[in-house]
C-alpha cells in the first residue's frame, strides 16, 4: 500500500512539474517593464504603509496567496465576493473567517490603476504583495514572475477540497503539494510561513489537548487562551517566539514539539521531514533560499495567461 501511495505521488508530481515548467515559460519579470514601470515601487510602498500599521497583514497577505494558488492556479480568484447569481471562495471553509487583507489588495489595485489603467491583473498585484510582506519583516526576496491574468469565475467546492487543513497528516501534506507540482522539500519550506501570523484557537484546539507530541509546558500556556470549549476565534501567535519577524524560529519551535498546528508538528514528528526541519532549524539562509524557490514554483501553478482571463478592473468583482 505504502510503494502504491509513493508512486502515485510521484505520478502526480510528474505531470504537475511539466505545467509548472510551461507556466513559467509564459510569465516574464519585465511584463510591466514598459507599460507599467511604477508597478513594483507602488505595490512596495502601499504594502509598506500596511505592514507598519499591522505587522500580521504580511501573513495575511502571504496566506490569501497561497489560498489563491492552490485553487484552480494563482489567477485572483479568492479576490471574488459573493453575489445574488455567483459563489466564491471567499466563504470556502478554509477562509471563511479567517482570510483577510482584501481591502489591502484593494487600495493596491486603486493606486496601480491610477498609474496605469487596465493594465495589471490582480493576480500580479497579489504575487507581488506576499513576496513584499515576507520581505518587510526580515524575510527573504525573489523574482517574481509577472504576466498572470484573472479568473472570471471561482469555486468554493475546489476552495473546500484543494487546501490542506491544519489537522492533515504528513503523508496528506506531501500528496496535496504533490498534485499542484511542488515537492515534499517544497511543502517543508513553504510551510515555514507559519513563522508570522496567528491562527484560531479553533484550529489548534484538538493539537494541544489531545496530541502526544507536544511539549506539556507548550501546550499548558497555550490552553490559557484557548479552552477546550468555546473561544474558536481567540487568536495566538503561529511562532511564540518572534510573531512578527519571518525567520527561521518556526522550525526550532518545531524541534522543541512547539508546533501550534497538528499540521506543523506532522513536519517533525519521525517522518520524512525531520532532517530538513533540522536543517532549517540552524540554517536560516538554507530556509530562505529554499523558500524563495518554492515561492516562484508556487506562483507559476496554472495561471491564466494571454487572452485568456481578464484584466479586471476591480479585484472584488468581474467586468
Amino acid at each position: 500500500m505504502a510503494s502504491f501511495v509513493r508512486r502515485q505521488v510521484i505520478l502526480a508530481l510528474f505531470s504537475a512539474a511539466l505545467v509548472l515548467c510551461t507556466a513559467r515559460a509564459q510569465l516574464s519579470r519585465a511584463f510591466y517593464a514598459s507599460t507599467c514601470p511604477s508597478l513594483p515601487r507602488i505595490v512596495r510602498t502601499t504594502m509598506a504603509q500596511a505592514v507598519n500599521r499591522e505587522p500580521r497583514m504580511a501573513a495575511s497577505i502571504l496566506r490569501l496567496f497561497f489560498h489563491d494558488c492552490f485553487v484552480n492556479g494563482c489567477d485572483a480568484s479568492i479576490l471574488l465576493d459573493d453575489t445574488a447569481t455567483f459563489t466564491g471562495e471567499k466563504n470556502a471553509f478554509p477562509n471563511r473567517n479567517s482570510a483577510r487583507g482584501y481591502e489591502v489588495i484593494d487600495t493596491i489595485k486603486s493606486n496601480v490603476e491610477a498609474a496605469c489603467q487596465a493594465t495589471v491583473s490582480c493576480a500580479d498585484i497579489l504575487a507581488l504583495a506576499a513576496r513584499d510582506g515576507v520581505a518587510l519583516l526580515g524575510g527573504p526576496k525573489w523574482r517574481v514572475q509577472l504576466g498572470r491574468r484573472d479568473a472570471t469565475t471561482a469555486s468554493q467546492s475546489d476552495a473546500n477540497s484543494n487546501l490542506p487543513g491544519p489537522s492533515s497528516s504528513l503523508a496528506n501534506l506531501i500528496s496535496s503539494f504533490a498534485a499542484k507540482g511542488l515537492s515534499a522539500r517544497d511543502m517543508t519550506a513553504l510551510s515555514g510561513a507559519h513563522t508570522i501570523g496567528q491562527a484560531r484557537c479553533t484550529t489548534f484546539r484538538s493539537h494541544i489537548y489531545s496530541d502526544a507530541d507536544v511539549d506539556p509546558s507548550f501546550a499548558a500556556l497555550s490552553q490559557q487562551n484557548c479552552p477546550s470549549a468555546g473561544g474558536d476565534d481567540n487568536l495566538a501567535p503561529l511562532d511564540l517566539q518572534t510573531p512578527n519577524r519571518f525567520d527561521n524560529e518556526y522550525y526550532q519551535n518545531l524541534v522543541a514539539k512547539k508546533g501550534l498546528l497538528h499540521s506543523d508538528q506532522e513536519l517533525f514528528n519521525n517522518g520524512t521531514q525531520d532532517s530538513l526541519v533540522r536543517l532549517y532549524s540552524v540554517n536560516a539562509r538554507a530556509f530562505a533560499r529554499d523558500f524563495a524557490a518554492a515561492m516562484v514554483k508556487m506562483g507559476a501553478i496554472s495561471p491564466l495567461t494571454g487572452t485568456n482571463g481578464e484584466i479586471r478592473l476591480n479585484c472584488r468583482n468581474v467586468n
